[in-house]
């Protein structure tokens, strides 16, 4: 049968609480006696950051949201990626993925830290893929091969937040007939990422077709009329089809990170 979210709030408070394994360790131990309540609360409330002058490294991104900080990789140094890092290994984190990581920064960093770096999606990844930890799939699908940058950073992000990936590019509306070779793939995914330039109009076929929360990502790739992704962003936020939500032009970060979410909050159907 297929696996569906559950959206009730104990699915959630106990998802949460399997994701913050560090938290509820703290919080058992409490429950047994071994722990005191003063000394758990000092646990909690001891290097909530690290301090390292340029950045202010959130050490208990975790504990809030389940999942530690995500480094944006545009704009810093391959020194400053570095110290981030370092401190992110000493706060206790053994994976953490960054996003926007050029090639150039990445083997410079790599000198120094053992990251896998993912050229086309420009991510690079300290610690390796988890196992999935949720029964439903993600499937991530592209209108044409120019998207598939986006995508394979959206399809990397929900990998690295423990989640089954499946991945279905160039099926774009200039030929129909691709897509609905795989309407199987899309009726028994928990949560579809639509990734498309142009005009954007995947999101609208895919949004019609599925059963499932569909998330649009708009793509800077087209002529010049896109203006560089924002006739698709307006063509998806126009959509008619139901439960299609939309996030900024080419984050397929943000797209994953929200399916994630989205894919953790349930259990399988009896």
């Amino acid at each position: 049968m297929k696996w569906r979210p559950s959206f009730t709030r104990t699915a959630i408070i106990e998802k949460d609480m399997a994701m913050n394994r560090d938290t509820r360790t703290i919080l058992e131990e409490v429950r047994a006696g071994t722990l005191s309540v003063e000394d758990a609360c000092l646990e909690f409330k001891q290097k909530p950051f690290a301090d390292i002058g340029y950045a202010k490294v959130d050490l208990h991104r975790r504990v809030r949201q389940g999942v530690p900080e995500i480094i944006y990789g545009a704009g810093k140094t391959p020194e400053q990626i570095i110290g981030i890092l370092q401190a992110m290994k000493e706060g206790g984190e053994d994976r953490v993925l960054i996003t926007r990581l050029s090639e150039e920064s990445a083997k410079k960093v790599s000198e120094t830290m053992p990251i896998s770096y993912y050229r086309e999606a420009r991510v690079g990844i300290l610690g390796g893929m988890p196992q999935p930890e949720t029964e439903g799939t993600i499937l991530i699908a592209t209108g044409g091969t120019g998207d598939i940058p986006v995508a394979e950073e959206a399809a990397l992000t929900a990998e690295y937040l423990g989640n089954r990936v499946k991945r279905l590019y160039d099926v774009g509306v200039a030929g129909l007939h691709r897509l609905l070779s795989h309407s199987e793939d899309v009726l028994q995914a928990s949560v579809i990422i639509a990734i498309a330039g142009m005009e954007g109009a995947l999101a609208s076929v895919i949004g019609g077709l599925a059963d499932c929360p569909v998330i649009a990502v708009p793509t800077s790739v087209g002529y010049g009329a896109s203006f560089d992704g924002l006739s698709a962003l307006l063509s998806m936020l126009n959509s008619c089809s139901n439960c299609v939500t939309v996030v900024n032009i080419d984050n397929g970060f943000g797209a994953a990170f929200t399916a994630s979410r989205i894919n953790h909050m349930g259990r399988k159907d009896q």
